[in-house]
């Protein structure tokens, strides 16, 4: 009876599912980055450190090494100070226009790479609109103030407060207010409070993001390409640069090993420490927090002055960008503006020009393909390894979170190396090739989110739905189809919404694998923000970057939940109605 039973649970369907994934995974995820690591240390079958010695007598290369490393301590500090106060500020304490100042902080969420600092520059810029008043203020100053370290932590510092707003804020909305109110009711300040009970709780939260923005400001790639200029080049710009050339090629693939090694290292030693830190916890039963008062009439002012300083900061490159849309090629040339600059041939353009609308359409297609895709390798993967039975089968988790640990520069090199045009063991045609060879990228970096989301998502699943399934005669890949999936759905699409809106402007990736014929819009934007740009490319830019943001907004409401609630609540009512005329 038991011999019949291990026989019924073998199924070659699971066996053959399990090796097409395992060749995926060796194919484009482990073998791609082992292939660039023997491409840089074996030459003619032979172990070389020839690179070594090429880095280390380079001073570009050196250099952008300490400068990714500068930037990223840099950034732990200005981002959570400015992270903390933009949630403290619209969450925490009493501040008038709270709801307005919420949603200028998280505009980050659909305004950020490539798209972002173009909008920064477009301010601050040698031909940006603050730059050209403060010239009439002060004709003797540098045009081409805002570039280098300044510049780039700058852009960073108020890019990158997106992980605060979305876990910082829900840390916040978890703390007691029966553990502040006790404490006011013994004398307390306002700042003990602060400092002695919450500051404390929310130290886990701190340490998570602390660790993102790290390894953000290691990795960082659109600011520094941007607005570093000459004197301030990290990491993954000189990988770039250093990938045109075939002699210095190898060298670029180092660079990338090394960010991937800093990487791993620090994640490690991250986790150590945050295992071993000492946390204060709160009571079971909480009480919805309430804002608390600024006592202190100079303290209330400075709050609300700093408040709407960063408000400011946030909004307008995202205002002068959806003005400048608006605006004829003149005005866009000279930042003279007045109600004869206004006109709709620049969005009229967009949507009657074939040439204008191919960057979306192409971002749109490689987007949306490969946010499905990496959604349903993942949900595969996590099936697979969802009470596994096999010990084998922590494979599949494993590749789905190495490209975690991997820059996407990394990623990019090992399949250009592997895969691309004088290694073209895949495909068969040069174009249609890297056209593939991109998608394939977009839908490697997005597997570990993918995986991660959708792991979670099947721990809600009831595993009597399952049995009562399999009871009643289902197949394996019926009760996937019938029952598993509908309980998920909303988590699914909630990923492939934000995997979506994630590689829609993406620039890292795209300029490593992109075909000259398939310009993606992150490509596009970046070229229109150069300053040898022409200024109907530059137009465009700004077309580009608001029809940009709307489309991001739309897929964060959608993602976030509020668009399946709100779905869901039109089902419901359209349901009710049949029954009611039945």
């Amino acid at each position: 009876m038991k011999q019949g039973n291990k026989k019924h649970l073998f199924s070659w369907q699971t066996l053959i599912l399990k090796l097409v994934v395992a060749w995926a995974i060796i194919a484009f995820v482990v073998y791609p980055n082992l292939n660039l690591l023997v491409s840089v240390f074996y030459k003619n079958g032979e172990f070389s450190t020839e690179v070594f010695g090429k880095v280390l007598s380079s001073a570009r290369a050196m250099k952008s090494l300490r400068n990714s490393f500068i930037l990223a301590f840099t950034l732990v500090v200005t981002v959570n100070i400015v992270g903390t106060l933009c949630v403290l500020l619209t969450e925490y304490w009493e501040i008038r226009g709270a709801k307005i100042l919420r949603l200028a902080y998280m505009s980050s969420l659909i305004y950020g790479g490539v798209v972002l600092v173009s909008g920064y520059k477009y301010v601050y810029g040698a031909n940006g609109l603050l730059t050209q008043l403060l010239l009439k203020v002060f004709p003797s100053m540098d045009p081409g103030w805002f570039v280098g370290y300044g510049a780039v932590v700058f852009v960073m510092t108020f890019s990158c407060t997106q992980n605060h707003m979305m876990f910082l804020k829900n840390a916040i909305h978890g703390l007691d207010y029966h553990t502040i109110e006790a404490a006011k009711n013994m004398g307390a300040s306002g700042a003990t409070i602060f400092f002695k009970i919450v500051l404390p709780v929310l130290k886990p939260t701190f340490f998570a993001i602390t660790i993102l923005t790290f390894l953000t400001g290691l990795g960082a790639m659109s600011a520094p390409l941007i607005v570093g200029g000459d004197n301030f080049q990290t990491i993954n710009p000189m990988i770039i640069t250093f990938a045109k050339s075939s002699y210095s090629r190898e060298v670029a693939a180092f660079l990338a090993i090394l960010l991937g090694l800093a990487t791993m290292i620090l994640l490690s030693v991250f986790s150590r420490v945050e295992k071993g830190g000492n946390y204060i916890s709160v009571s079971k039963t909480k009480a919805k927090l309430r804002k608390q008062k600024i006592n202190n009439p100079a303290l209330n002012v400075l709050a609300h002055v700093v408040a709407y300083v960063m408000f400011a900061i946030f909004v307008v490159p995202m205002v002068l960008v959806v003005v400048y849309s608006f605006c004829d090629s003149l005005t866009i040339k000279t930042g003279n503006l007045t109600l004869s600059s206004f006109t709709l041939e620049n969005y009229q353009k967009l949507f009657t020009s074939a040439a204008a609308f191919k960057p979306y359409l192409v971002s749109i297609v490689y987007s949306l393909a490969a946010a499905a895709i990496a959604v349903i390798a993942a949900v595969i993967c996590a099936k697979l390894v969802h009470k596994s039975k096999h010990k084998y089968d922590m494979f599949f988790e494993w590749g789905m979170l190495i490209p975690w640990l991997l820059p996407s520069t990394l990623i990019a090199l090992g399949l250009t190396t592997t895969y691309g045009e004088r290694h073209a063991i895949l495909f068969n045609y040069v174009m249609v090739g890297t056209v593939m060879l991109m998608l394939v990228g977009y839908v490697v970096v997005k597997l570990p989110f993918s995986y991660r989301m959708v792991k979670a998502a099947f721990f809600s699943i009831d595993s009597d739905l399952e049995e009562a399934a399999k009871c009643m005669g289902a197949s394996t890949l019926y009760t996937m189809i019938k029952v598993v999936l509908p309980v998920i759905f909303p988590a699914i699409m909630s990923v492939v919404i934000l995997n979506f809106n994630g590689m829609l402007s993406d620039y890292d990736l795209s300029v490593f694998l992109y075909h000259p014929l398939f310009q993606p819009l992150g490509i596009v934007i970046k070229a229109a923000s150069d300053e040898s740009a022409a200024i109907d490319a530059k137009a465009m830019g700004f077309v580009y970057t608001v029809v940009l943001m709307i489309l991001s907004s739309i897929g964060l409401y959608f993602g976030q939940g509020e668009g399946m609630e709100m779905i869901k609540r039109w089902k419901q009512r359209r349901l009710a109605r049949k029954v009611a005329r039945a």
